[in-house]
């Protein structure tokens, strides 16, 4: 580190405000604090909590929902609807009779139900053969619905679709297991973290919260403690970074074993944040190690692979959760 990337760190670490009592619980209440001993983060960063005592339709918010599903799920969803509608729509025309939709071509369909659904299609996409036609005032309204509603559906689709690519997302890699290895003169807590997309991050920041239960008056409440890190914010991210925490004297960590880790059910919490160069807006990243992904005495494998004169240098993601013993 040299002597101005030094003079920068003192300055953030002097100007951020130490943690007081009421931050440390992070929002998820006393309970939290004093009863429950499950995972507090699961690893692909949702929060392993249930709210009750909510009416069901209060909580639902159908656009959130169609944005966050996965784009199989809402590829699938549109499917779905795209045809159900479509069979509906085929069930009302078939419904009039075959003299109210006629088929010109030389090879008519038969199936009164099939005609009127691959009309609904034609109608539905605004295809248009010219086949397949309605004859008379009611078939006519029911086409003039459904092209209403096909258009309505349309936008509703695209405009999703849009939102879904233009809403910015990070995906981050986590190591799966962290390390506590040497580190200087002393040992330190550790994991790596790579961008899983070729888009550039900015101005990373990594924030990594130690939580265990402690014994205070004779009661047993979980505490909560902001980790120093040797490095609390990266410029870029163009290849991994290994972040650290020195256990030192000050750390909360100093001086625990395996077994104090199991007894006090510990759990390192890691909230990251980023500006996506892309989308120039921020993004977030979430992930958490129990004792059963922390490896005591072992040490990160080498990542950067070997290069000759005048090559770029490289890292190899495979080996981004390779250790080795210390």
């Amino acid at each position: 580190m040299t002597r101005e990337e030094d003079i920068q760190l003192k300055t953030f670490e002097t100007a951020t405000p130490k943690m007081s009592e009421e931050d440390r619980d992070l929002g998820f209440g006393s309970k939290v604090a004093t009863e429950s001993r499950l995972r507090f983060l699961n690893r692909d960063g949702t929060f392993n909590v249930r709210r009750t005592g909510i009416r069901q339709l209060s909580t639902l918010n159908l656009y959130h929902f169609l944005l966050t599903m996965s784009w199989a799920q809402f590829l699938g969803l549109v499917l779905v609807l795209y045809f159900l509608s479509n069979i509906i729509f085929g069930l009302l025309y078939s419904s009039l009779g075959a003299e109210y939709l006629v088929d010109t071509s030389s090879k008519p369909t038969a199936n009164i139900f099939l005609r009127g659904f691959f009309f609904s299609v034609q109608t539905f996409a605004t295809i248009g053969y010219g086949t397949i036609h309605p004859v008379g005032t009611l078939p006519n309204l029911l086409v003039t619905i459904e092209s209403y509603y096909s258009m309505i559906a349309t936008a509703l689709v695209t405009g999703l679709v849009f939102a879904r690519f233009s809403r910015p997302t990070a995906k981050i890699i986590f190591s799966d297991t962290a390390v506590i290895a040497p580190y200087k003169n002393g040992s330190g807590f550790m994991f790596r973290i790579v961008n899983n997309r070729k888009n550039q991050l900015i101005e990373l920041k990594a924030q990594v919260l130690f939580t265990r239960f402690v014994e205070k008056d004779g009661v047993s409440i979980r505490n909560f403690d902001l980790l120093k890190l040797e490095r609390e914010r990266v410029s870029f991210l163009p290849l991994a970074w290994t972040i650290v925490h020195p256990i030192d004297e000050q750390s909360p960590m100093f001086g625990l074993t395996e077994e104090d880790f199991e007894k006090s059910d510990a759990e390192i919490l890691v909230v990251l944040s980023a500006m996506d160069e892309t989308f120039a807006q921020i993004v977030h990243a979430r992930s958490s190690y129990k004792l059963r992904e922390i490896e005591f005495g072992h040490k990160f494998v080498n990542i950067y692979n070997d290069i000759e004169a005048g090559e770029p240098i490289s890292i190899d993601i495979r080996k981004l959760s390779e250790t080795e013993k210390a």
